[in-house]
């Protein structure tokens, strides 16, 4: 007899993902009695057998043999349940009553419109299993590290394939500022959230998470995924640079130069997988002062003055230091603040009258043009314009007078 077959009516179903084979001939089946409940109301005589292998699936109906008499008169005969006496024997002569008796259905025993519905039912409810099943494998996979690659990228963010072939989303406000995709190329980034927008499941990725620098660390060292080293807080301008406040409990272990590694050996990995983004690690400490004097780094602090009530901290340091202290961009300050809890203001300390200090520290106040010629005919700190007339530096630079009287100002105004 014709067997159901699921190659031929049912093809996308043989390599479904994230679905499993028990599970997927567990729906067959269920899609299957249910459409016998509603042809015979009872499924309890028949036997449904999946061969997920041949893609084909068996249908057998259990009848007891009855009396012709009682076949024919009886109330409670029921052609599903009961077969006769002479009808079972034109299968099988050697049939006698109370015997069972066991033949496959076929596939048009239940009409093509059956057919359609079965498809129906079970095209949606292996697509729903399919995104729940994606769903609850990426909501416990929020915060690990994946790998996929490049399938298309679009203005504002990127469809990456896991190894899979589920769609996971980078946006473009999740990647680093220098990151450039084409398709094809791996790319590593961490799970950041699992959404439902209009019942399917969608997977944001991220390469700017502060997570995904403390996975990358947990890769790189040993210490850290063993729990020897602890990260307390990390903070990031992605691309630019981030600061890593780490401790350990253990004092043999010195946590900063065992995350840096042997010549910065650890570290470079994390930093060329973030496009050379600068990493300050830190040692973790509950001292505020010395920890904010440790985040400012590498610049050398003189004096902090804090206020825990406002969490403010005055930073004093020498002029020299100033510029190191703020970073490029205002990042480095801007990061020690985020990492310690406080907002940080830098003050020259000009106690010591021979101290000079460096041109570019007046950057905010006199224009990079400015400061250019000036080093341009060797000029590099504010003692050494200093030293020369007005008349002297009009000559040599070609800027305006005026302009020479003002920059004297400011630089005078410094050692005032």
């Amino acid at each position: 007899m014709e067997k159901i077959n699921l190659v031929e009516s049912f093809s996308e179903f043989k390599d479904v993902k994230n679905i499993d084979r028990a599970t997927l001939m567990s729906i067959i089946e269920d899609v299957f009695r249910s459409l016998i409940k509603k042809r015979f109301e009872s499924d309890e005589n028949f036997d449904i057998i999946v061969n997920p292998d041949r893609g084909d699936l068996e249908i057998w109906r259990n009848r007891t043999i009855v009396d012709d008499e009682f076949a024919e008169d009886s109330f409670e005969y029921n052609e599903n349940r009961h077969i006769s006496l002479n009808a079972a024997r034109k299968i099988e002569p050697d049939f006698e009553i109370g015997e069972e008796v066991t033949d496959q259905m076929s596939l048009e025993d239940f009409g093509r419109r059956s057919v359609l519905a079965i498809r129906q039912n079970l095209v949606s409810r292996i697509l729903d299993l399919e995104k729940d099943s994606l769903y609850k494998k990426y909501k416990d996979r929020v915060g690990d590290i994946i790998t996929g690659e490049v399938y298309q990228t679009w203005k504002k963010e990127t469809l990456i394939l896991d190894d899979e072939g589920n769609e996971l989303i980078l946006p473009k406000s999740e990647q680093i500022p220098s990151d450039f995709f084409k398709k094809g190329d791996a790319v590593r980034a961490v799970v950041a959230r699992v959404e439902m927008k209009n019942n399917s499941p969608v997977i944001i990725l991220s390469r700017t998470s502060p997570v995904f620098l403390e996975k990358l660390f947990e890769q790189e060292v040993p210490e850290v995924f063993d729990g020897l080293i602890t990260i307390k807080k990390i903070v990031r301008e992605p691309g630019e640079r981030a600061k890593v406040a780490v401790e350990s409990y253990d004092d043999r272990i010195d946590p900063v130069g065992a995350c840096v590694g042997m010549k910065g050996s650890r570290i470079h990995g994390i930093v060329r997988e973030l496009r050379n983004e600068n990493i300050d690690v830190i040692n973790f400490t509950n001292n505020s002062q010395l920890f904010i004097s440790r985040a400012l780094s590498p610049a050398k602090i003189t004096s902090i003055k804090i206020d825990d009530e406002t969490k403010r901290a005055d930073v004093y340091l020498k002029p020299d230091q100033v510029s190191l202290a703020i970073g490029k961009g205002g990042h480095n300050i801007k990061l020690a603040g985020k990492l310690t809890g406080y907002e940080i203001d830098v003050y020259r300390d000009t106690h010591e009258d021979n101290e000079d200090v460096d041109l570019e520290e007046f950057a905010d106040e006199i224009e990079s043009w400015i400061i250019d010629a000036l080093k341009g005919i060797g000029c590099d700190t504010a003692k050494s314009v200093l030293e020369i007339t007005s008349e002297e530096l009009v000559k040599r630079t070609d800027l305006e007078a005026e302009t020479i009287d003002e920059v004297r100002r400011i630089l005078r105004s410094e050692f005032e």
